[in-house]
């Protein structure tokens, strides 16, 4: 099967008031992982690379062309995404290597600014067929913060999205990045009139701290794409880990990054079930 685009998996769970699951890959172990996963959940799944991940590589390409070669041999549609992207060079060069969609993230800037740079992009993108995300509010994690104050305005992701041309935005509505435990508790209220108010799909970011009653319920209030990179790297650094400590001797990449790889894949088949049910 060939990629599909990040735009049609998106759009159908929308229109059918799902959830669509978007998990973030590493290595070509990680790529491995998420598409078997998604093999054994008989779900579609979007694909994502991070500018984190691209930054570790030195580069997107050789990432990209494994995760596009394991995508095309799946048997199930996935899709191929950037992820918080603040570099604008970097936008190009994915939708260069056949990415159908991006995350061009500037909610760090003040909002006029956030809103011309994201606006610049989406006709850029779009202009190539692309699929553009962006963020309003700030999802925290990243400095391990996540204040009320700075969660997501209806009314202003209302203005934001007609200004910008944006496909699907990503809202601060309680999650944060990087949480290794499942307790965050979300503003389904908030979710809710969000959702009211803009006529695009939502994006859920930092889910791995969202408990799975607390995903089903984002998914009933309004969230549509939601995406899971730390609860996937737990599973995959636990098995690696138990490998490595059941056999002091072991020197064998393959025999510890299989068990990971493994792991991963079990935990992204039980997280498509919940998320794309």
């Amino acid at each position: 099967m060939t990629l599909t685009t990040t735009a049609s998996l998106i759009r159908s769970a929308y229109e059918e008031g799902r959830g669509v699951a978007a998990f973030n890959a590493i290595n070509l172990e990680t790529v491995e992982a998420i598409a078997t996963g998604a093999e054994t959940a008989n779900r579609p799944v979007i694909v994502q690379i991070s500018e984190n991940a691209v930054r570790y590589h030195g580069g997107l390409a050789p990432l990209a062309h494994a995760a596009i070669a394991v995508a095309s041999g799946s048997t199930m549609p996935i899709s191929l995404h950037l992820d918080h992207a603040t570099d604008e060079r970097l936008v190009g060069i994915a939708v260069d290597l056949g990415f159908s969609s991006v995350m061009y993230d500037a909610s760090q800037l003040p909002y006029e600014d956030n809103l011309t740079r994201t606006a610049a992009v989406a006709r850029r993108c779009h202009d190539r067929g692309a699929h553009v995300e962006a963020e309003l509010g700030e999802v925290g994690g990243k400095e391990g913060v996540h204040a009320p104050g700075v969660r997501t305005d209806p009314a202003e992701a209302a203005a934001f999205v007609a200004s910008t041309g944006v496909d699907a935005l990503a809202v601060a509505v309680g999650s944060s990045h990087k949480m290794t435990t499942r307790d965050a508790a979300l503003d389904e209220a908030l979710i809710a009139a969000i959702r009211r108010a803009v006529d695009v799909p939502l994006v859920l970011h930092g889910s791995s701290g969202v408990s799975d009653d607390g995903l089903r319920a984002a998914i009933a209030a309004g969230m549509t794409k939601i995406n899971v990179a730390t609860q996937l790297n737990k599973a995959f650094t636990g098995a690696v880990r138990e490998t490595l400590e059941a056999d002091s001797a072991l020197v064998d990449q393959r025999r510890y990054l299989a068990a990971g790889r493994d792991a991963m894949a079990a935990e992204t088949a039980r997280l498509l079930t919940v998320i794309s049910a």
